[in-house]
């Protein structure tokens, strides 16, 4: 799904972007439902960053990625916890790619969004190649999301990946200097979360030490999905 906002794009930067779990809803600018297999699910568009809220079984999750005045918490490479019975795993990356590296990243991104029965896409007036995305699904017992904030003014892109749910048997990954081995298993790892998808950018994840570590930036490197 893809809706342009109604909100003119504002001279953010990646920089200013902080996470935080637990938040109430924030005001959105367009939002998107979603079941998934007795999950409940909400992807919140909030110009340049994003909510989702998960419900499951009693059980909640509120995920925000924005530019929040006052945030002690920047946004993170890795954040690995519990909360409640749930395994939450959160990595994030920033890339920073050249003028036509970005317009190709970004027509690209948005097509595998738009077309994904579980997107939501969100694109400004009168700022080119300037989007927030979220891509969601559920696989093998837990929600996994991905999503994508552009910044066409300082050629950033920003991609974050977000596990909630049991942990999988054998999930954990190694870390120090098995990171590379770790990086080397994101593709399998974001095939099985959307089988559906054309191409997703990696980002890969260790649990072993509690924390996740983002796949170094290769150029424009797709991984492809089935």
């Amino acid at each position: 799904m893809l809706t342009s906002l109604t909100a003119p794009y504002t001279d953010t930067r990646a920089g200013d972007l902080a996470w935080a779990l637990g938040r109430e809803p924030l005001p959105a600018l367009a939002t998107r439902e979603l079941q998934l297999d007795g999950a409940a699910v909400q992807l919140r568009l909030l110009g340049a960053s994003h909510q989702v809220l998960l419900e499951e079984d009693g059980s909640t999750c509120s995920e925000t990625v924005a530019c929040m005045p006052g945030s002690s918490t920047p946004l993170p490479l890795g954040v690995s916890k519990r909360i409640g019975e749930w395994e939450y795993e959160f990595a994030a990356r920033v890339e920073r790619l050249s003028p036509g590296s970005f317009a190709g990243r970004a027509q690209e991104l948005l097509a595998l969004v738009s077309d994904h029965p579980n997107g939501l896409a969100g694109t400004f007036p009168g700022a080119r190649h300037a989007f927030t995305a979220l891509l969601v699904q559920r696989h093998a017992g837990q929600v996994h999301w991905r999503t994508w904030h552009s910044y066409p003014q300082e050629g950033s892109l920003v991609s974050t990946r977000t596990r909630v749910g049991s942990r999988p048997p054998g999930g954990a990954l190694a870390v120090g200097e098995n990171a590379a081995a770790a990086a080397g298993q994101a593709g399998a790892d974001l095939a099985s979360d959307f089988p559906s998808a054309r191409a997703v950018p990696a980002v890969a994840r260790s649990t072993a030490a509690r924390t996740v570590i983002p796949a170094a930036p290769r150029g424009d490197q797709r991984i492809p999905i089935a």
